[in-house]
């Protein structure tokens, strides 16, 4: 059987990849299961799967972890910190990278230098040291498989990747969805006033509080025009943003010949998790048969920049290059935590990401010492100025 490590499994990738998994049991074996500080959700998980392995990278969170589980007399043995999540990416044969935020980015490049099948659903790892991990997945022989439904939808849609670029592919564009979130069509004047759980209600996936944040500012459709550019070795200029309310299409590849072919499906990760799980077969995985005449009908249009700066931040920070993404990135992971915490006004998050990023000479990093001490000096400045636009 496989073996399979899910980074984050706690989250709502993990959860729904431990979904698929079940479905079935005779292919794989759950190695082990990860997560940050949530005791009671892993402790659940381990036992009903049983891992050879269950890491938390707080070491207190661990410590009370591995009590509860010997007092359960479960065999599952409990690792702790970066070096335990390290330590488990690199020992299964696929590993699904589904950390949220910067704290990805290690475990993940563990799993891609240990050679494997590795699932990237930690978009950050390519938004911070995109040029160092993509050559760190060649001098590897790593296989990397996009699980965010938009690039999984563009891997579908291509006959593969090539490194000399799309053209090579006879591809013009590469047509990147996003539903707009929750506020596409709330008055701009109402938005400084906009609470967490308002900005948290997606109106068709269901997804951790963070990305759900930056689905309503449109950074996470930034993250992942960023993203697109590594996966699929393509300038900016190549990519395209197109709102779709419905969610059906999950991204487009147009063609030199006129050509677009579309992925269409359920607004469901099981169905990217299931696909990257079986390629390049195909498995059950559990999601409702889209019913196209139930559907009836669907729309795009153009992203509003005045609506969505973030989104015009992150495009620039991809034609920029070097550092200006893991600063962008590091900045946003500030400035929303903030935001959820009510201590950051909505609108402010662009302001708090602009005023970072204008503050720093943009270098190209040659190791992931450059890339963590940027993301170290970016999360300092936005946190200084959090309180300038502090909620009243």
């Amino acid at each position: 059987m496989e073996k399979v490590a899910i980074l984050g499994s706690t989250g709502s990738i993990g959860v729904s990849t431990l979904d698929v998994l079940a479905r079935h049991p005779s292919q794989y074996e759950i190695f082990a299961l990860t997560a940050n500080r949530s005791i009671d959700v892993l402790f659940d998980q381990v036992m009903a799967h049983a891992p050879r392995y269950a890491v938390l990278r707080d070491e207190s969170s661990a410590s009370q972890l591995r009590q509860r589980l010997k007092e359960a007399g479960s065999d599952t043995e409990v690792l702790e910190g970066e070096q335990g999540l390290c330590e488990v990416a690199s020992q299964a044969e696929t590993v699904m990278a589904a950390i949220v935020g910067a704290a990805g980015l290690m475990p993940t490049l563990a799993a891609v230098k240990a050679g494997g099948k590795v699932l990237l659903a930690n978009k950050e790892s390519l938004v911070m040291a995109g040029r160092l991990f993509m050559q760190a997945v060649e001098d590897h022989g790593a296989t990397l498989l996009p699980i965010d439904s938009e690039h999984n939808a563009i891997f579908q849609c291509m006959p593969g990747i090539d490194r000399r670029g799309l053209g090579a592919q006879g591809v013009r564009r590469i047509l990147l969805t996003g539903s707009g979130g929750p506020f596409r069509q709330r008055p701009l004047d109402s938005l400084a006033a906009v609470t967490p759980d308002e900005a948290c209600a997606h109106p068709n996936w269901s997804m951790g509080r963070k990305i759900s944040v930056d689905s309503a500012t449109m950074m996470n459709k930034g993250l992942e025009l960023i993203e697109a550019c590594w996966l699929f070795h393509c300038p900016p200029q190549k990519i395209e943003v197109v709102v779709h309310p419905q969610s059906v299409i999950h991204s487009m590849v147009e063609y030199v010949d006129g050509s677009v072919l579309a992925q269409m499906g359920q607004p469901d990760m099981r169905t990217p998790i299931a696909h990257a799980l079986a390629w390049p077969g195909r498995m059950e995985s559990g999601v409702a048969t889209l019913d196209l005449i139930m559907q009836a009908r669907l729309d795009f249009e153009a992203p509003d920049e005045q609506r969505f700066p973030c989104l015009r931040l992150a495009r620039e920070a991809a034609e920029a290059g070097g550092m200006a993404s893991a600063v962008l990135n590091a900045a946003n992971e500030v400035a929303v935590e903030a935001f959820l915490a009510e201590s950051l006004p909505f609108t402010a998050i662009p302001r708090v990401l602009e005023s970072v990023m204008e503050c720093f000479e943009n270098v190209e990093p040659t190791s992931l010492d450059d890339v963590k001490a940027a993301d170290r000096l970016a999360r300092e400045r936005a946190a200084a100025l959090i309180p300038e636009y502090k909620r009243g």
